[in-house]
C-alpha cells in the first residue's frame, strides 16, 4: 500500500500515570493497572506531502482503563492554531496514526487500540524543554498544564538521570526518564503527580521510527 511521504522530526515530551520506571517500555503491566497521560511535540523539521510542517506544534492525551493492548482507549489530538489548514488536517493525520505502516508507530498502535477519537481541539502551546537537563512546562490553552524535573534521589543523594534505550523502539531509541506533573481538562481529565516522564527527539514516518 502506498502511502503519502511525511516525516516529523522535534523535541518531544510526556507523561503518564505510571513509575519512572514505565512498564509499558519493559512489556510489564501499567503500574495501577490504567494507563493515561499525554506527550507534546514541536516539529523543527517535517512535512506532510507538500505540506511542510517545520514550526507547528501538537499534543495529545489518551487513556486507557487497562494496558494499552487491551484497548478501549480514547484519545484526542490538541494543534496549535498557529498552524495552517493544510497543516491541522496533516497533523490531525499523523497522531491519529494515518499513512502509517501497521503497528509501526506508537501513534498508530494508539489509534487502533482506542474506542473514543474525540474532536481535534485547536489550542495555543506554550512549550519549553530540555532534553538533556529534564526540565519541561506546558501550557495548552486553558485544558492542561505540566512540569517535568530530574528526579530526585529519596535518600537526598541529588538528582538521578536515567536513559531508556529501545533500539528497535515504535516511539524512540533513546529518552530521558525524570519526573512529571500534569492537570488537564480537556475530554479527557489527568491529574498526575511526581511519574514517568520522557523527553527525546522524536522522528517518525510513514515507516515508523527513524532509528
Amino acid at each position: 500500500m502506498a502511502f503519502t511521504d511525511w516525516y516529523v522530526e522535534g523535541e518531544s515530551f510526556g507523561n503518564c500515570n505510571c513509575g519512572y520506571a514505565c512498564p509499558c517500555q519493559f512489556e510489564e503491566l501499567p503500574t495501577h493497572g490504567d494507563c493515561r497521560g499525554f506527550e507534546v511535540l514541536e516539529i523543527s523539521s517535517g512535512y506532510f506531502g507538500e505540506t511542510d510542517l517545520s514550526g507547528t506544534k501538537a499534543a495529545l492525551i489518551y487513556a486507557w482503563p487497562g494496558p494499552i493492548f487491551e484497548g478501549g482507549g480514547e484519545m484526542q489530538v490538541i494543534v496549535d492554531p498557529a498552524a495552517s489548514p493544510a497543516q491541522r488536517d496533516a497533523l490531525e493525520k499523523v497522531f491519529h496514526g494515518e499513512e502509517t505502516e501497521e503497528m509501526a508507530t506508537h501513534w498508530y498502535v494508539f489509534r487502533a487500540m482506542c474506542e473514543t477519537v474525540h474532536d481535534t481541539l485547536y489550542l495555543p502551546i506554550e512549550l519549553e524543554m530540555d532534553i538533556e537537563g529534564r526540565t519541561a512546562s506546558v501550557t495548552v490553552g486553558d485544558v492542561l498544564k505540566s512540569t517535568g524535573s530530574p528526579i530526585q534521589a529519596p535518600h537526598g543523594g541529588g538528582e538521578h538521570r536515567v536513559r531508556i534505550d529501545i533500539p528497535g523502539g515504535i516511539e524512540f531509541t533513546i529518552a530521558e526518564i525524570g519526573s512529571a506533573s500534569t492537570r488537564a481538562d480537556a475530554a479527557i481529565k489527568l491529574d498526575l503527580k511526581d511519574s514517568y516522564g520522557q523527553w527525546h527527539l522524536l522522528k517518525h514516518g510513514p515507516g515508523g521510527v527513524a532509528h
